[in-house]
């Protein structure tokens, strides 16, 4: 009996030790979990900062390249001044977007009168004139078509409501006969077909020539007084 009762204390102290050994497991092994479960969330959390710094890089990269394309937009822009024209000038006046109209400009003591015919841009943009316009009287005995005097004639470009003048110049009947009488003046701005046909505002006749050569000439645009 002693030998039995020796035998299960034996034993009872064995699964003692047994027992004790398994809650130092449990121990160790929930304590040597801990740390990797800290490691992670920090491993996490730099994963965020990272992922987020690269995710702001990205953004500062995809905004930078709007940047570099707005600089291809700057040079589509300057490839848009030429809107008016390929050359990027102001395109032609017409006939339609001009107001023409003309007033004696004689000079007293001049020996030739003077007519300044305006040309006023009314089509609300810019556009451009360059040479000398066609100039024709109408008078009893037909038409007489201006001569240029050939002075330089510069490109103009006018604005919206702006004007241009150029003179017409023509000699003083002082014949006392009757001469050609003017009944009209027809104006053709450059590079146009289309004519405006206004009162002659001169004098009211032209004296008898020899048919030689017309007395009447043109200054180009921009010319004041005396044609030129």
């Amino acid at each position: 009996m002693r030998v039995r009762k020796l035998t299960l204390a034996a034993m009872a102290l064995a699964a003692g030790l047994s027992l004790t050994a398994c809650q130092n497991d449990d121990g160790g092994s929930d304590q040597g979990a801990a740390p990797p479960a800290s490691s992670a969330a920090s491993s996490s959390n730099g994963g965020s900062d990272s992922a987020g710094s690269d995710q702001q890089d990205g953004s500062d990269s995809a905004g930078k390249s709007p940047n570099g394309t707005g600089g291809t937009d700057g040079t589509g822009g300057s490839g848009g001044t030429g809107g008016a024209g390929e050359d990027g000038k102001a395109a032609k006046c017409s006939t339609d977007e001009l107001e023409i109209t003309a007033i004696d400009a004689t000079i007293s003591g001049d020996p030739d009168g003077t007519v300044a015919v305006d040309l006023k841009n009314g089509g609300g943009r810019d556009c451009s004139l360059a040479g000398y316009a066609g100039v024709d009287l109408k008078t009893n005995s037909g038409t007489v078509s201006a001569e240029r005097t050939g002075d330089p004639a510069p490109r103009i470009v006018l604005g919206d409501g702006e004007t241009v003048t150029f003179g017409i110049t023509y000699p003083i009947n002082d014949s006392g006969g009757s001469g050609v009488r003017i009944t009209g003046l027809v104006v053709t701005p450059p590079d146009e077909t289309k004519s405006v046909t206004l009162d002659w505002p001169g004098g009211s006749s032209l004296p008898v020539t020899d048919g030689s050569g017309t007395p009447v000439r043109v200054g180009p645009l921009g010319s004041a007084g005396q044609g030129g």
